[in-house]
């Protein structure tokens, strides 16, 4: 008898965890996946476990997407925010693809125009060495090429 309910006492301590993994901080079912198995639980646990708080709504791909997408739109390019959802966070591309279809767009060249102010940036006194570098900088932010040269061809205010 006591082998039929260790599995049971088991899989109530994985629910727990995953309980107290998320009463911490909203996570996505990747990271929660990863945070149960290192706590050394069985695969087969994990699973039900994430089942279980996906059942009442702990758990939301969509909506932790949506949040983190909305935090940080204005502080960093979509491609930036993307790779970090989908390389950090475990997200798929598909479904970060459909929260960004659902919500209002950012301007990013207002993000690239914050940047360029930080930087000090006047296109008058600007060398093209130094101009380079901030276009380059600026790529690796994410942000597309044609919005860069945009925001820098555009006339002082």
């Amino acid at each position: 008898m006591p082998s039929s309910q260790e599995p049971a006492a088991e899989l109530k301590k994985a629910k727990l965890k995953a309980l107290k993994l998320l009463e911490r901080m909203d996570r996505t079912e990747a990271q929660l996946r990863e945070k149960l198995l290192r706590a050394e639980f069985a695969p087969e646990l994990v699973d039900q476990a994430v089942e279980y708080v996906k059942h009442y709504g702990y758990l939301d791909d969509e909506r932790y997407v949506r949040n983190y997408i909305e935090y940080r739109k204005d502080q960093k390019s979509r491609r930036q925010i993307e790779q970090e959802l989908q390389y950090r966070k475990g997200v798929s591309p598909e479904l970060i693809r459909e929260v960004y279809e659902k919500l209002e767009p950012a301007d990013e060249k207002l993000l690239i125009r914050a940047y360029l102010r930080k930087k000090q940036y006047d296109a008058e006194t600007c060398e093209e060495k130094q101009r380079q570098k901030l276009i380059a900088a600026l790529a690796r932010k994410g942000f597309r090429a044609g919005d860069i040269l945009s925001v820098l061809r555009e006339p002082e205010e």
